[in-house]
């Protein structure tokens, strides 16, 4: 079977509901998984994507911040949300396929939005940063996110971190900027090899290659200078790794109509 999953911080899903349909008709996924969808459980457009074709909607929300979802064709064995730093602020949820789906092998798929860090990159100037950091050495030690062996899972979503020299426009300029600080990318780099796991934009594209899926708001127009960051990522357990067949980054939806500020990364694979 082929799975087609796609990512996206859509910064409000009931603001941008016509650009998730638009990305829906476009790249038809399976399962879309989506960050910051600023939206409680109560008030999340379920009618919208079951008339999009997806009856299986895993929801961790609140109102007005965070928020995390997975909206699928595929149906669920099992749905979980983890709580991290002792704070009850939907950055996470977990989903499992397995035979409901016509799967031989069982899938599990988490899904995340790690804290942005505020501006000052010092934990102890900013607690913001401190909560960042302390989520990051959390998702290490979290043993779930410890496939091993035969164990088949997906780890997605806004990690909020531009590990790499060339995830960012410009390594010099944004060492004390939050999201490449040396700090974030060491714990994040370090939460990647404690769980074994395959950064898929990397292992198929050169590290030498720049690569972005976020731009910032604050730029009248995101394609001069082109100065993107990483931010959005998918990981696969050792057991994926050979299973990957395609890997896309969705650069044209920045241009959309009132965009969201990250755009989708689809990655396709042979489950």
């Amino acid at each position: 079977m082929r799975l087609v999953l796609t990512t996206w911080n859509i910064n409000s899903v009931r603001l941008r509901i016509d650009l998730v349909a638009k990305l829906i008709k476009q790249v038809r996924p399976d399962v879309l998984c989506l960050q910051e969808t600023k939206c409680i459980d109560d008030a999340f457009p379920l009618k919208r994507f079951k008339r999009l074709g997806y009856e299986h909607i895993a929801l961790n929300g609140q109102k007005g911040y965070h928020g995390v979802a997975v909206i699928s064709k595929w149906p669920f064995e099992t749905t979980h949300v983890r709580t991290f730093c002792d704070k009850v602020d939907s950055r996470h949820i977990t989903v499992a396929f397995g035979e409901k789906a016509q799967l031989a092998q069982p899938l599990v798929l988490h899904n995340f939005y790690v804290p942005a860090g505020g501006d000052i990159p010092d934990p102890a100037l900013n607690p913001k940063f401190e909560h960042k950091l302390q989520f990051l050495d959390e998702m290490k030690a979290c043993e779930p996110l410890h496939p091993r062996g035969d164990d088949r899972h997906i780890l997605v979503g806004d990690l909020n971190v531009a590990p790499h020299e060339h995830d960012v426009w410009s390594h010099k300029q944004l060492l004390k900027v939050v999201s490449h600080t040396p700090i974030e990318t060491e714990k994040l780099l370090a939460a990647q090899a404690h769980g074994e796991w395959v950064d898929v934009a990397r292992e198929r594209i050169s590290m030498s290659e720049k690569v972005y899926t976020w731009w910032s708001y604050r730029a009248a127009d995101w394609t001069v200078g082109d100065r993107g960051r990483r931010l959005d990522h998918v990981w696969v357990s050792r057991a994926l790794k050979d299973r990957v067949t395609d890997f896309k980054i969705l650069r044209d939806a920045r241009s959309w109509e009132r965009p969201s500020d990250h755009v989708p990364v689809t990655v396709t694979l042979d489950v």
